[in-house]
């Protein structure tokens, strides 16, 4: 398979996994758009030049929020690009906050690749709580997530200078909206993915 069709056929195969799922944001957004940019994160961070890590990006949610299994990933792609997928999955059998801190945990010991692919997520979802916020979401609550997702990235730098970059610019454009607003939501499990 080549490089191009192995990164289309990973966009594919996640908008038809994922073709039912959208955002929490206001706008509520095609999921598929945070897996989009995700992608296009990694590919611009390795000028495009490792098709599997982009392609893992683009299928990092499928096995955690899907039907999709990682042998699926590994015969339909390859082993590398599954590999990559079960490094950045949670285990769904645990509750919410033990997946959330072993997220913390876990981060500084995977490989620099799945490191990338961790930044990239954690960008995305800043970039979100920023132009589409879930509505029901306080300011308490926008402010608990950033931190998370600070704590989950700070196990991840040393990999890539721009990514981290780019990371760190959405938190702090977070962290300046959440200055001039006054809280206002209902508050809730602070730490779940958007």
């Amino acid at each position: 398979m080549t490089n191009a069709v192995l990164v289309s056929d990973a966009y594919a195969f996640a908008a038809e996994r994922h073709v039912q799922q959208r955002r929490k944001g206001a706008k509520e957004e095609p999921y598929i758009n945070h897996l989009v940019e995700v992608a296009a994160l990694v590919a611009a961070a390795t000028n495009g030049t490792d098709p599997n890590l982009t392609a893992a990006a683009v299928l990092h949610d499928s096995v955690e929020d899907t039907n999709t299994t990682l042998e699926e990933l590994e015969e339909r792609f390859n082993r590398d690009v599954a590999g990559l997928v079960a490094e950045v999955t949670d285990d769904k059998t645990l509750l919410k906050q033990s997946r959330k801190d072993l997220q913390v945990l876990n981060t500084p010991k995977k490989s620099a690749r799945a490191k990338m692919i961790k930044i990239a997520d954690k960008t995305s979802n800043l970039r979100s709580l920023v132009n589409s916020p879930p509505g029901n979401w306080s300011s308490d609550r926008k402010k608990e997530y950033l931190d998370w997702a600070r704590q989950v990235v700070e196990g991840a730098r040393g990999v890539n200078a721009w990514l981290e970059d780019v990371f760190d610019t959405a938190a702090f454009e977070l962290e300046e909206i959440l200055r001039c607003h006054t809280s206002a939501g209902t508050g809730g499990d602070a730490q779940e993915e958007i």
